[in-house]
């Protein structure tokens, strides 16, 4: 198993005594861990990528402090995973505000940093969402699977109707289709993949699907039913 990992770290000392890290916990585990190594906020931020599996970041960075850039990082990426890695134990406790995972104290030791670790690689085992990188024109964006509302095939184009927005992308429905999880996403009619979640009703040939009318074809209507009963655990 490959993991990207970004370590956003000024202290030279700091960032390769991490990256060292990484190497033998993944030898111990039969792991790979590809690193990239930033010395500011701003190195990350300008061109991001929404391609890390995980982020350690810095709380006092030269710039932009590692509190204001994880602010930035989350309107970019909101589901990487975030590390704060830090001397300043009482400020990490405000990660919580950008949905860090954990906090790191310097000076880091193996066992500690190995622990810390572990857990992280758990979570990311036992994520329920899947997460999906959407190419724009200009940018990319990472969405969790749980943020789709429902996706609408028009012109050979895919709109992922999302929490966050809409986004236009090129692409395949039946394609998409095959990546998720069947019994969270259900096609109403050929057009649309519904994320059951959001449905908050079917009434004859309409599903509603957070406020939005959605036609339900006559011919998917019983399997659409069929799959939204057994998502709510009984029959409609």
């Amino acid at each position: 198993m490959t993991y990207s990992v970004a370590i956003v770290e000024d202290m030279r000392e700091t960032a390769n005594k991490l990256r060292a890290y990484f190497e033998r916990f993944g030898k111990e585990r039969s792991l790979q861990f590809n690193i990239s190594a930033f010395e500011s906020a701003e190195g990350l931020l300008s061109r991001y990528r929404p391609v890390y599996d995980m982020v350690l970041m810095d709380i006092q960075l030269p710039g932009m402090n590692g509190m204001d850039a994880a602010f930035r990082l989350r309107a970019l990426d909101a589901t990487v995973t975030l590390i704060f890695v830090t001397n300043m134990a009482q400020f990490a406790v405000k990660g919580y505000e950008v949905d860090a995972f954990d906090f790191v104290v310097k000076p880091v030791a193996y066992p500690m940093f190995a622990l810390k670790l572990q857990r992280a690689l758990n979570k990311l085992g036992n994520q329920a969402d899947q997460s999906f990188m959407l190419t724009l024109e200009n940018r990319a964006v990472r969405i969790a699977s749980s943020q789709i509302r429902y996706i609408e095939v028009c012109a050979h184009r895919l709109i992922y109707h999302t929490t966050e927005g809409d986004y236009n992308v090129r692409g395949s429905l039946k394609t998409v289709e095959a990546k998720l999880n069947p019994q969270v996403f259900a096609r109403c009619n050929s057009c649309y993949l519904v994320n059951l979640a959001h449905v908050q009703s079917v009434d004859g040939y309409t599903a509603v699907v957070d406020g939005e009318a959605l036609q339900i074809s006559r011919s998917r209507r019983k399997s659409f039913v069929e799959q939204l009963g057994q998502y709510l655990g009984g029959s409609l």
